[in-house]
């Protein structure tokens, strides 16, 4: 005889309220706040009304489905306390590729459930968590830390400015992550983008010219800098230089060469002359391209002595 059988109307209808504030999902603990033995859990799960995600942790009626319930899973088989983190939070903020597979997850405790890749931090406070889509996850500032070991150049600069673009990060959210974890292994390659002047960029490709000027001994561009109230891809400042990034993708239509041509002949007025790059003409021939720059750079110094 199930001990809460009597109940059973009232605490399955417990269940699915709080499931439903959980993505479909339930602990043993709740389950035995509201009464239910372990012999009721056990009866409910072989009749397909509770179903075992990670131990302690049930989906409500039928399997997870999605991604977003089987995170909320595995932050509830963390433990009270835990968050989403790492690769699994950067995913979430869409800063990264998902990995439905396995999550990661920060623990306060070292509690390991089987199938989530769990791991323990000291000094977290409030402001390193957030709730995204009802699931506590780390903030954009720590998950970029905890992630800055784990991805390439390319992937960290392009995470790091597509927060910024988004408005989830601001460089001082950086800096307050690296001052308060020095000795975190992200804090030195999330360093250099403290003091980074300029905006965010918007692409790949506007990553890529930085290293492209300081592979060619080039002066260090200002990217999304503004000039004569418009926002510009790079700009070398004491030169009055403008290097727009061209691609069709971003300066196909009409419109957009339009208002090309308008920004160009507004930022000439401010004395900026514009050079138009392209991704092909900077990759297929980088060492007459960077010498070209140079020679401009050279020429608008020597017009400015």
């Amino acid at each position: 005889m199930l001990g809460d059988e009597p109940r059973q109307g009232p605490v399955d209808a417990a269940i699915a309220r709080i499931a439903g504030r959980q993505h479909g999902n339930i602990t043993y603990e709740q389950l035995r706040a509201l009464g239910c033995s372990d012999r009721a859990i056990a009866h409910r799960v072989k009749t397909g009304r509770l179903h075992r995600v990670y131990r302690g942790v049930y989906a409500v009626g039928r399997p997870p489905r999605t991604a977003l319930e089987r995170a909320a899973a595995a932050v509830l088989a963390g433990g009270r306390g835990a968050a989403l983190s790492h690769r699994s939070a950067l995913a979430s903020w869409g800063l990264g590729e998902a990995r439905p597979w396995r999550f990661d997850v920060v623990v306060p405790t070292d509690r390991r459930p089987k199938g989530i890749k769990t791991h323990t931090a000291s000094g977290l406070i409030a402001r390193d968590f957030r709730r995204l889509h009802g699931i506590r996850v780390t903030s954009p500032a720590r998950t970029l830390l905890d992630c800055a070991p784990l991805l390439s150049d390319r992937a960290l600069t392009r995470a790091v400015n597509e927060a910024r673009r988004r408005g989830l990060l601001r460089l001082a959210d950086v800096a307050d992550a690296i001052e308060r974890f020095p000795r975190h292994p992200g804090a030195r390659r999330l360093a250099p983008f403290v003091n980074s002047p300029g905006g965010p960029t918007r692409s790949e490709w506007e990553d890529a010219f930085p290293a492209f000027c300081r592979r060619f001994g080039l002066p260090e561009p200002v990217m999304a800098a503004k000039v004569a109230g418009y926002e510009v891809d790079a700009l070398f400042p004491a030169e009055k230089v403008i290097v727009e990034l061209d691609s069709w993708e971003f300066h196909s239509s009409r419109e957009s060469f339009e208002r090309d041509r308008e920004r160009d002949a507004s930022t000439l007025m401010a004395r900026h002359v514009t050079v138009r790059l392209t991704w092909e003409r900077m990759h297929r021939h980088p060492d007459a391209e960077a010498a070209r720059l140079q020679e401009i750079l050279r020429q608008r110094r020597a017009q400015a002595a």
